[in-house]
C-alpha cells in the first residue's frame, strides 16, 4: 500500500524553496524569515544539491561578543556558512533506506543520480502515509492474525 503511494510523496523541486549557494547571506537571512522553514535546500546554477542552510548558521555568524550584528553577514555568502555533510536519497532508493533516514531527519533531499535536485521528501508526509494505510489495509486486504508458535 505504501509503494502505491509512494509518487505522492515528493515534493518536487519547483515547490520547495531554495537558495542559490553564491546567494548573499543577508538574503537567505530574510527568505529563511519569511518561509519559516527550519532548513533549505542549497543549490548551484546548474540545480546540483550542493548543501543546507538553517537560521541558526547565520545567526552564529551575526553574534560578537557583546552584540548581534547584521555587518558580518552582510559580506558573506550562502557557500560560507552551508552544512555541506547531510543525508539525502536518490529517486531510485528503496523505501527500506528513506525509512531508515526519516527517523532523525523532518525531511530528505531527493537528488538524481548527476546529483541534481529532484525534490524533498518529508517526514510529514511519510507519516500521512503510514495513517492512510493504518486506516485502509483492511479495506484492501485480510488480515488475519497468526498462529501462537508451539514452544517445545
Amino acid at each position: 500500500m505504501l509503494l502505491k503511494k509512494q509518487t505522492g510523496f515528493l515534493i518536487p523541486a519547483d515547490r520547495v524553496a531554495t537558495l542559490q549557494a553564491t546567494n548573499p547571506l543577508t538574503h537567505a537571512f530574510m527568505l529563511l524569515t519569511k518561509v519559516r522553514y527550519s532548513k533549505i535546500p542549497v543549490l548551484d546554477t546548474d540545480s546540483h544539491l550542493t548543501g543546507l542552510l538553517t537560521m541558526p548558521m547565520i545567526t552564529e555568524s551575526m553574534l560578537g561578543l557583546e552584540e548581534l550584528s547584521f555587518d558580518p553577514i552582510a559580506e558573506m555568502t550562502v557557500q560560507d556558512v552551508m552544512q555541506t555533510e547531510f543525508d539525502t536519497i536518490k529517486v531510485t532508493d528503496d523505501m527500506d533506506l528513506t525509512l531508515h533516514l526519516l527517523v532523525d531527519n523532518p525531511f530528505l533531499p531527493v537528488v538524481d543520480e548527476q546529483n541534481v535536485f529532484q525534490g524533498i521528501l518529508t517526514r510529514r508526509e511519510m507519516m500521512k502515509a503510514f495513517n492512510y494505510v493504518a486506516h485502509n489495509i483492511e479495506q484492501e486486504y485480510e488480515v488475519v492474525a497468526k498462529e501462537p508458535a508451539d514452544k517445545d
